[in-house]
This record gives structure tokens, sequence and C-alpha cells, in this order.
């Protein structure tokens, strides 16, 4: 075709052309970028300092042997106590995660953070989140987290109201602070999520309250069929700990199966 042209025309076309192939792949980088099933703009392949968030009524003990098998593996961790004595606004345990988050950034020099949210602790992550956390956090990694609230909240507040404080009013499942959470994007971009829970949980009811919509979701179940794990027992597991170290790795989430099972010590 350029054959034909003179040679003045088929400068112009060659350079046309030049300038049209140069467009096309700058919008393909710009739509990758932009892509919702993208890693996002956080720094997905450096893990930073972990933090571990208690559940409700803030004991620290259980995540502390998750915090320490993370140490061992060579990361940074620690976990954040709760104002009070863990029950009361949720959104005042995330003023306490964001506090702990810039703190742990000033004292290492990292970029971001990881977040492990135990029960109540995972609705704590995602408010954080939901409020400014996004740009810092890496990956957010819930166990047993009452993401659409659970029934026992629910007959708490029903047969005993004054034993059901703040924390444990917005965990029921019609809680406007759930709600909130949960009437948009579950999983904000920029940060990869991964929620992990027990099918024979008996405290966050029913057990499915922990899937995510947009998040790597895993049962215990799924990995070691016949792992028997409680709710209580999820930070002290050995084979949760397995999959919260693999999920906290540098690179992209890992789905895991049961073919894992023995790889991870289940």
């Amino acid at each position: 075709m350029l054959a034909g042209l003179s040679p003045a025309r088929r400068r112009l076309v060659v350079s046309v052309l030049a300038l049209v192939t140069a467009a096309v792949v700058a919008l393909g980088v710009l739509l990758v970028a932009q892509d919702p099933e993208a890693e996002g703009p956080g720094p997905q392949a450096r893990p930073g300092p972990v933090l571990l968030v208690p559940g409700y009524g803030g004991g620290t003990a259980a995540l502390q042997t998750l915090a320490d098998r993370l140490v061992s593996a060579g990361r940074d961790a620690s976990v954040v106590p709760l104002p009070g004595n863990g029950t009361g606004d949720l959104g005042e345990a995330a003023a306490a995660l964001d506090e702990a988050a810039r703190a742990t950034l000033e004292r290492t020099g990292e970029d971001s953070v990881d977040v492990v949210g135990y029960s109540a602790g995972g609705v704590v992550a995602r408010l954080w989140v939901a409020d400014g956390g996004a740009g810092v956090a890496r990956r957010v990694v819930t166990l047993g987290a009452p993401h659409h609230g659970t029934s026992l909240a629910d007959l708490a507040g029903q047969v005993a109201p004054s034993s059901c404080p703040e924390g444990c009013r917005q965990l029921a499942t019609d809680s406007p602070v759930l709600a909130r959470l949960n009437a948009g994007d579950e999983t904000p971009d920029g940060v990869g999520w991964v929620s992990v829970w027990t099918t024979l949980d008996r405290t966050v009811t029913p057990p499915d309250s922990a899937r995510l919509d947009g998040a790597l979701n895993l049962t215990v179940q799924s990995v070691c069929a016949d792992n028997r794990v409680g709710h209580g027992q999820l930070p002290r597991d050995p084979l949760v700990q397995a999959i919260v170290l693999e999920q906290l790795t540098a690179g992209a989430l890992v789905p895991l199966d049961t073919a894992d099972c023995g790889r991870l010590g289940g």
C-alpha cells in the first residue's frame, strides 16, 4: 500500500501509524492500571510490618502466639491493644489501629503495613481502611470476622441489652456500622483482602458471615477437611497460622485447597 505513495506522503503515513501505535500502548497501560482486578496502587510486592488486632473484649494472649510465629519467620509483628476493655465503639478501636500503624511506619521506615484482624478485629481493620487506612495498608487478613454480623449479638441485644455494650451492638446483623461497611465495595482497591474462617464457628453465626465480596475467601476446612478448630482457637491453630503466613508473603495472594494441607502442616 505504501509503495504507491510519494516519499513525502509515505513518511506522513508512517508517522501517523507510529503515533496511533503509541496511543494504543498508552491506553492499554492505563486500562491495566485501572483494572479493579489488579493488585492496586499499594506496594503489594514488599511486605512491611504486621499489626494484629484483637477481637471483642480486647484479649491479646491468643494473637500473641500468632505474632510470635510471625516474628520467628522474620516479620516485624505486634499486637495492637484496644482502648478500654475492648467492648466499646469499634470506631475508637479503628482510631487506635491508625495510631499504631503510623507509629509503626515511623519506627520502621516502611511504606505499608499488613493487618491481621481476629473476630471483631477484622471489622475494626475494615473500618480503619474505609476511614483512611487504605493509603498504608498492603494486606488485610481477617480470622473468623463477623463482617455481616452475628446472631449471638442479636440475641444479646434482645435478651440482655444491659450486657451488650456498644461494641456488641455494632456486631449485630442489623448494625448501622456494618451496613455502612457493606453498602458499597466490601473490599476497596489497593489492598489485598483475605478472609479465613472455620465452618465450625459457634460464635460468629452463621459462620459464612465472614465471607467478603472481592476477597480471597478460605474456610479452614477447604484446606484441611478434618480440621476441627473453633472460633476461639483460630489464632493459635497451627494450620491457621500457616495460612496467615502464606498470605502475608510478597506478591499475589495464594489460593489454597486440600492439595496444600500436608504442605501447611495440617
